[in-house]
């Protein structure tokens, strides 16, 4: 089977992950990766931090400290914070010279083989400072939703917003002066001349499209595909390589390709292959199924002008999965950095098990919609739907830890395979949804709870249990890691007998306590 490569693009290098972040892309990744590991699937895991946007600058002007010292900061902290909740990518992109190649040498072979054109577009400019505005640096209307917001992709439409069409456009850093439209030639990519591939291409995909990407499509494809700039006129990113554009930068999310191209590179080198060519493992001859996990405001980026790249490229694989998520909320109200409304991936697993914040986090996952986390309703759901029970569950159990083999039912292999598939439908990524495999998760939980078993099918309860735990595992690392002797699913299963093992427990635990299981009963891509 083709290799699946999972990819969860790299937050803005300006700040830790929150559990908005956690909560979306970079769990489901996680458990996506582990689950296809699980079933004997070879799997890649890129992941990162991204360091050219210009939300950096803005943020750092704001902490009162320089850009380059703050995204090194951001990058430690991000690369803690998911090792605390358990995410553990195959590879990891940092800033360094090699991706500063790989980024240079992808934009040059789409200048080279005559992808890119030279236009004049509109900027807003501030006259008293000489400034070209974009992204971060300009604030106003969202000319498609009419939202408030900065330049670049619109957090409430998922539209690409040129700087240039932003309703009262007004600069960020100095609002009180004059702003003006000026024109500049900047090289862009000319995303209509795409228009027929990209429409195939997402007509594949819509059956297993989120409404919210389906949409985005629909509404960009009923009109004339932008040009998307791929340099601007400003000094923050990586110099553009092009005699045409002198003093201008590669436009940050326009990076989208060439990152992902380098985090799978990156993967790969960590398991022992020599590096070479960054686009290997992308490549048509290798096949292999690429699955993306993202915020919803990030889909025109990746989705539809990293696609666009892809196409004008050819010879590489085109995303086969946009996994898409919505909006984390914290105590009812959108997480924010600036105003202290926040809890960090690391505040939260230094106070419980991190097995019990990564199953709080995929109940209450925004995979649809807006969802909500409180601290209360985390220790109430968790206690009452996987502490409790498992806990029952695993006593039952291991009273039968001195019967030897017990025998094992074809009617147990059935209902062994019907639990395997549940699951599947859940983390295979053509219908990806952390709520539904925690769900998933409750429910087959709550019926080894009431399964009232008897010396007749012990055999058949510690069969079905070790099944659940195999498959729950890609969420419950720990419990997995120490309650399982190997964490494969198996393809069929084929046991005729069991062998009782001794299992760990869980507790809601408090800061320096144990992280993961213990025997009897001592055991959580913004801007």
């Amino acid at each position: 089977m083709a290799a699946l490569l999972v990819i969860a693009p790299g937050p803005t290098a300006n700040g830790d992950l929150h559990l908005g972040h956690l909560a979306g892309p970079f769990l489901s990744a996680d458990v996506c990766a582990r689950y296809a590991r699980a079933t004997g699937r070879d799997s890649l895991f890129g992941t990162g931090v991204h360091f050219t946007q210009n939300y950096i600058v803005t943020t750092a002007r704001r902490l009162g400290e320089a850009p380059e010292e703050l995204r090194l900061r951001a990058a430690e902290q991000v690369e803690a914070t998911l090792a605390a909740a358990g995410i553990v990518p195959d590879g990891f992109v940092r800033f360094d010279e090699r991706y500063l190649k790989t980024v240079r040498t992808f934009f040059e072979r789409l200048h080279g083989e005559g992808h890119l054109r030279l236009r004049k577009v509109r900027f807003p400019y501030l006259p008293d400072t000489g400034e070209y505005l974009t992204d971060a640096y300009v604030r106003g209307g969202c000319p498609v939703c009419l939202a408030e917001g900065c330049a670049g992709l619109c957090e409430n439409c998922g539209h690409w917003i040129a700087s240039g069409d932003l309703l009262d456009p007004r600069s960020t850093r100095h609002p009180e002066l004059p702003v003006e439209l000026r024109e500049k030639e900047v090289l862009v990519l000319p995303l209509e001349e795409h228009r027929t591939a990209l429409a195939s291409h997402f007509a594949r995909l819509a059956p297993t499209m989120r409404p919210r990407l389906a949409q985005l499509v629909e509404e960009l494809m009923a009109r004339r595909l932008p040009d998307y700039p791929i340099t601007l006129p400003i000094d923050w990113g990586i110099p553009a390589p092009f005699a045409e554009t002198p003093g201008q930068v590669l436009y940050s999310d326009t990076e989208t390709v060439a990152w992902s191209l380098h985090a799978i590179a990156l993967a790969a080198e960590s398991r022992g292959e020599v590096p070479g060519d960054e686009e290997r493992h992308w490549a048509l001859e290798a096949g292999p199924e690429v699955a993306y996990f993202f915020g919803s405001d990030a889909s025109f980026a990746f989705a539809l002008a990293g696609t666009a790249m892809l196409l004008a490229l050819g010879g590489l694989a085109l995303p086969a999965h946009f996994v898409t998520n919505e909006f984390y909320e914290l105590d009812s109200d959108k997480f924010s950095t600036s105003r202290g409304h926040v809890v960090t991936g690391r505040q939260l697993t230094a106070e419980v098990p991190r097995d019990l914040a990564r199953y709080y986090l995929a109940a209450t996952g925004p995979d649809f919609q807006r969802t909500n986390f409180t601290r209360a309703a985390m220790d109430r759901v968790c206690g009452q739907r996987l502490v409790e029970p498992w806990n029952r569950v695993a006593a039952k159990a291991e009273a039968y830890l001195d019967r030897g083999p017990l025998p094992v039912s074809a009617r147990s292999r059935h209902a062994a395979a019907l639990i395997a598939e549940r699951f599947a439908a859940a983390l295979r990524p053509r219908r990806f949804s952390l709520s539904a495999a925690a769900f998933t998760l409750t429910e087959q939980l709550g019926r080894l709870d009431r399964w009232e078993v008897t010396d007749a099918d012990a055999g058949d309860f510690w069969h079905e249990l070790d099944l659940f735990l195999r498959c729950a595992a890609p969420l419950l690392v720990d419990l997995g890691a120490e309650g399982l002797p190997d964490p494969a699913i198996p393809a069929e299963p084929t046991a005729t007998t069991v062998r009782p093992r001794a299992l760990p427990r869980l507790a809601t635990g408090l800061r320096g306590g144990p992280r993961g299981g213990a025997r009897g009963g001592a055991r959580g891509g913004g801007r």
